[in-house]
């Protein structure tokens, strides 16, 4: 059983009036106020439409990021540069073993 609002109304009549306006909201409202030709208009900021406004806007977002990051302490960026160090002499000595493993299989199947 469909549910009645104050006005007595089925809460199914109430949605199809918004179907039937196309789902019409207060910018369509104001449009058909008018009685014309009434064009709305977005309020505009003091910020120019294309140039520094943006820029700078984009620079205060960057710094406001740039401010929620948690840095790392001295000795914390000191270890993890030593980590990455050693991670890339290990994988450069495992990659030249194989390299030099590969030149002299070649060497041995086709000779010099």
């Amino acid at each position: 059983m469909a549910k009645r609002n104050r006005s007595g109304a089925d809460a199914a009549d109430e949605f199809d009036d918004d179907v039937d306006r196309g789902g019409a909201d207060d910018d369509d409202a104001q449009r058909e106020s008018g009685g014309g030709a009434a064009v709305i208009q977005r309020p505009r900021s003091g910020l120019p439409r294309f140039g520094l406004g943006k820029i700078g806007r984009f620079v205060r977002e960057v710094v406001a990021e740039l401010r929620k990051v948690i840095w790392p302490t001295r000795k914390e960026l000191v270890t993890y540069a030593v980590v990455v160090v050693f991670f890339i002499a290990v994988l450069m000595t495992i990659i030249a073993g194989f390299d030099y493993g590969f030149a002299s299989a070649v060497q041995w199947v086709f000779g010099s």
